[in-house]
């Protein structure tokens, strides 16, 4: 099990709808700000420097042809063409990194001294860059005086052939910390002309911007083994198991995840509409198994032992997850930082548990064994959680509901 480490508060969901439907996934507090604060903050933000403007302009006039082919070859999104981004931008001075750290930052050298004039409470400034996979970017100007960091975050998007901003904002740095594991990690929070009008309070930002390099193959095995799975509604990652038991792992969950990768769609079978019904389904064997046991060195005796299985006519029992089951969209990642070849053809993964969300570069470690097969797939062989006396708990998962839990709330039908 998982152990505690820091605690954070559940935030507003219209709030972080609305805000996600701007730029990305985040929240705000429950309470409404104090309106004296509010107009303060909004004037300040309005007062923002010429210079900052102009460097802005800069920075659009830097990247806007890279913008422009990504929008012709639909390709906003992808991986090497973010990288491309962060690095013409790197070019020209300025530290860049991608919003989900899977490109190493440019100019981390600005990045690493500045934290220090933080420790040190002298004063400084920097702009550090944020390319989105929505088709932007953040700028992030930072400015800190006798150890307090203030921030004034900037979003760009780009539509129609151009690169505009949508949303400003500022905020005092509540938490910073530069980690051992190089990632800076700030938060506070900020409000807006614009997100006040939608939210009606300020939003509680997270940031998490990886500092330093991380390792080529490290970031391809992370990228091919353990992006695909995740943590979003599933505990691959969070129990003990291996091929001789599986443990808690739970395969209805490994189900939801691996079957539009098997099928190339989602899964069938529907929550019912009705939130005081729920639905129950029977799978035939075959079209089960074949999910789980292309991922998984699995025999038919020891799933249905994991599972609920009928034998009269050879079908796997299956309930969606319900409105009880759901999860705040607010997860960690792993990243690899070591690996082991091992004699068997498998391969063994050291992993680092990233929560931006809880400002925590290393929520928890990990060891996950998989076996690449010869058709360029993969099977999951095993994972432990390495203890330590740190280590957090999932408080972002929500595990599916129990056949108690389950009858107790739709009394059995």
């Amino acid at each position: 099990m998982l152990l505690r480490k820091t605690t954070w508060y559940w935030k507003s969901g219209l709030a972080a709808i609305s805000y996600v439907l701007i730029l990305s996934i985040s929240g705000c507090s429950d309470a409404p700000p104090e309106e004296d604060t509010v107009s303060e903050t909004v004037i300040d933000v309005q007062a923002i420097s010429e210079e900052s403007q102009k460097d802005a302009e800069e920075i659009i006039n830097i990247c806007i042809d890279l913008y422009e082919k990504a929008a012709e070859e639909n390709k906003l999104a992808d991986l090497e063409m973010i990288q491309s981004i962060v690095n013409r931008l790197g070019e020209n001075g300025y530290p860049a990194v991608d919003s989900r750290n899977q490109v190493n930052m440019t100019e981390a050298g600005q990045v690493l001294e500045f934290c220090e004039k933080v420790d040190v409470q002298e004063e400084a400034e920097i702009t550090i860059l944020e390319v989105s996979y929505l088709g932007g970017f953040v700028k992030y100007d930072l400015h800190t005086k006798d150890g307090n960091v203030d921030v004034v975050r900037s979003y760009y998007k780009y539509e129609n052939g151009d690169i505009q901003r949508q949303v400003t904002g500022n905020y005092q740095a509540e938490y910073w910390n530069y980690t051992e594991e190089g990632y800076l990690m700030f938060s506070g929070v900020w409000f807006s002309e614009e997100l006040y009008v939608l939210t009606l309070s300020g939003t509680e930002e997270h940031t998490a911007l990886r500092v330093q390099p991380l390792d080529g193959t490290y970031r391809e095995l992370s990228q091919k083994y353990l992006c695909p799975i995740g943590f979003e509604q599933n505990n691959m990652f969070l129990v003990d198991w291996c091929e001789d038991d599986f443990g808690n792992l739970n395969f209805y969950d490994m189900y939801d995840i691996l079957y539009p990768k098997v099928n190339g769609a989602y899964v069938p079978y529907a929550a019912n509409g009705n939130l005081a019904v729920s639905a129950v389904y029977r799978i035939p064997k075959e079209e089960f198994e074949s999910v789980i046991m292309k991922y998984f060195n699995i025999d038919s005796e020891m799933l249905q032992s994991k599972t609920v299985y009928y034998l009269e006519d050879s079908t796997y029992e299956y309930k969606p997850r319900g409105f009880e089951e759901a999860e705040y969209p607010e997860y960690p990642y792993s990243e690899v930082v070591g690996f082991t070849e091992n004699s068997d053809g498998t391969i063994t993964l050291t992993a680092n548990v990233v929560f931006p969300y809880a400002g925590d570069s290393k929520v928890y470690a990990h060891e996950v064994v998989v076996r690449p097969l010869e058709d360029g797939g993969v099977q999951y062989v095993s994972n432990r959680i390495i203890p330590s006396e740190d280590n957090y708990r999932e408080t972002w998962h929500t595990p599916r509901l129990t056949l108690e839990e389950w009858e107790e709330l739709y009394g059995g039908e």
